[in-house]
């Protein structure tokens, strides 16, 4: 018997960060944050979410912050929403 598992990424969310600036650049409005689960599969069906990872982006700069990098406000952003 042959099983076919693994991990894969699912499908990505990304939410427009509003009222805030890059820390970065100053720009103000540029920042989109990216939520994506990673999925355990078994014959290519999702079974269950590893983990998410989570980034913003600045459209500007094109600076990424990672989760450990955001901001209080970046958070508070996210979390509202």
């Amino acid at each position: 018997m042959i099983l076919f598992f693994g991990t894969r990424p699912g499908k990505a969310k990304t939410q427009h960060l509003k009222g805030l600036s890059c820390p970065h650049c100053g720009q103000y409005g540029t920042l989109s944050a990216v939520s994506q689960p990673n999925y355990f599969h078994l014959f290519w069906i999702p079974l269950f979410t590893i983990n998410t990872s989570q980034f913003a982006e600045c459209s500007h700069c094109k600076r990424v912050y990672y989760k450990e990098e955001f901001t209080q406000e970046m958070q508070r952003a996210i979390g509202s929403s």
